[in-house]
């Protein structure tokens, strides 16, 4: 009797993903801040998941990316940041990242900037590294994170 459904490539055995290994023991850290934050200052700062729908380095800079934004609320938002030493423009395009959004805007290169975008950065081997906060593609533009 056959079994019903079964097909051939069910047997095959499937590659799982190489883990890469992570040598920390040569990355430094910077201390935790000993002062504590209120959570009602805490509060006030609107974190949220955008998503990258432009990106492009800004003339005449050699460290800013200027990225077009979907923050959830229908209008495009600008945000500027200086990593363009760490990311080409064209490798961030629809990757959802992490911003603040409640920061005034703050003029750079002659473009305003309205908000932050959140990375990680330490120091390896005494060279300074950073990756931007991507999270899963999942979430959607202007889901709020707490």
């Amino acid at each position: 009797m056959k079994s019903v459904g079964a097909s051939k490539s069910a047997n095959k055995p499937v590659a799982e993903p190489k883990e890469e290994k992570i040598d920390f023991s040569k990355v430094e850290v910077e201390p935790l801040f000993k002062d504590f934050v209120d959570f009602d200052t805490f509060s006030k700062s609107d974190f949220r998941a955008v998503k990258v729908k432009e990106c492009t380095a800004v003339p005449k800079s050699k460290k800013l990316l200027q990225f077009t934004l979907d923050d959830g609320t229908g209008t495009d938002r600008t945000i500027l940041s200086g990593i363009h030493s760490f990311y080409e423009p064209e490798e961030l395009v629809g990757k959802t990242l992490i911003a603040i959004t409640n920061l005034p805007p703050r003029a750079m290169m002659g473009i305003d900037s309205c908000g932050m975008l959140l990375s990680a950065i330490h120091k390896e081997e005494g060279e300074e590294k950073l990756h931007l906060l991507m999270v899963d593609d999942h979430i959607p533009a202007g889901a709020k994170l707490y």
